[in-house]
């Protein structure tokens, strides 16, 4: 409590609970009761502990809090994460949730964002081999920056859910097969297997009518390597 009666002094922002003090009911109620948002790691809880740490802060007074999936490895191998437990976490907790991230690179860190992580927490440093504690599973400056454009990247990514066509595949449209008149045809003209084809470009009926055009007929001359469309179809 006293190391938060300094921050508070300085002016702190917001408190962030660090995994070994999770468990530190008192500590996060006294943090909670300034009325600051708040951020709980969750390295080594339980589910049981987390509500505890949770009912504690709301208890407490904390209406902005965030929880951050976490594992207390220095470093920690990217298959203890466990990522699947993040969309989990949101449906079981109704919190904003995160990710505290100790593996060596971004990849963790950036596949979180699809499965929801809201926040994600990196330790930093300006040199690798400073010899300060952190300093070994730290990310340095252009890493740093890596991960945040390329977990802007992820998020933009997610989008919502939609079967259209997008505005890029706009002008690919024409690269689909369809079906084009492969000889030249009459009017009246049964329309025969070998009368149509599919083919590129997309300019033409979808391949699907294939087999429900044969045997109707032409209502004009037809020129062959032209798109089949149905206006130039019978029925």
């Amino acid at each position: 409590t006293t190391a938060i009666d300094l921050l508070e002094d300085l002016g702190a922002p917001a408190y962030k609970i660090a995994s070994f003090e999770a468990i530190d009911l008192p500590l996060i109620r006294y943090a909670a009761s300034t009325g600051k948002p708040m951020i709980i790691s969750t390295g080594m809880a339980g589910q049981t502990e987390i509500a505890e740490a949770i009912d504690a802060a709301k208890s407490a007074g904390c209406t902005d809090l965030a929880i951050l999936h976490c594992v207390s490895g220095y470093p920690a191998p990217a298959e203890d994460y466990n990522l699947k437990t993040i969309p989990d976490m949101i449906d079981r907790f109704g919190l904003v949730t995160g990710l505290s991230d100790h593996t060596l690179d971004n990849t963790t860190a950036i596949a979180s964002v699809v499965l929801g992580a809201a926040i994600i927490e990196k330790h930093f440093t300006l040199d690798r081999s400073g010899g300060g504690p952190d300093d070994g599973f730290s990310l340095e400056p252009a890493e740093m920056a890596a991960l945040c454009r390329d977990a802007k990247t992820a998020w933009a990514a997610l989008g919502n859910i939609d079967y259209g066509r997008k505005s890029s595949e706009q002008g690919n449209v024409q690269f689909r097969r369809s079906l084009y008149f492969v000889r030249d045809m009459i009017a009246g003209e049964t329309i025969t297997s070998d009368a149509i084809r599919s083919v590129r470009p997309g300019y033409g009926l979808a391949p699907k009518h294939f087999e429900s055009l044969i045997g109707r007929t032409v209502t004009k001359d037809i020129v062959k390597n032209t798109p089949v469309r149905q206006n130039v179809i019978s029925g």
